[in-house]
């Protein structure tokens, strides 16, 4: 029995941070391949007004759902020397995904935008 709970003290807490740990790596590449899809699909050249930040919200509902989200923001930017689009990600992990305190998770992703011929 003495065993059993020495054990059980250290192994929990273990088991539970390697969950923590996963979930909060789970959100960031979600968050990452999401902000990249919603960059590529506004540096198209007729891209519609907004396109990025629905297809962003788009892919991390389908991943993730839109719980850990905080914000989605889509800026011009320069994308090795020439004219781009950054999208930005901010999300929040609780703990274990449930409740309490979390982890702030910020990404981006960028694409070069098109210009035409």
């Amino acid at each position: 029995m003495v065993d059993f709970v020495l054990v059980t003290v250290v192994l929990v807490p273990l088991v539970l941070g390697v969950m923590q740990v996963a979930l909060v790596m789970h959100v960031r590449n979600v968050s990452t391949a999401a902000a990249s899809e919603g960059a590529r699909a506004a540096a198209a050249l007729d891209a519609p007004a907004g396109i990025a930040e629905r297809r962003t919200r788009e892919q991390i509902e389908a991943g993730v759902g839109d719980r850990f989200t905080r914000s989605v923001s889509v800026v011009a930017a320069t994308v090795a020397g020439t004219p781009g689009v950054e999208v930005r990600v901010v999300s929040e992990v609780p703990a274990l995904g449930l409740f309490g305190p979390g982890m702030t998770v910020e990404v981006s992703g960028h694409a070069v935008r098109e210009v035409e011929p």
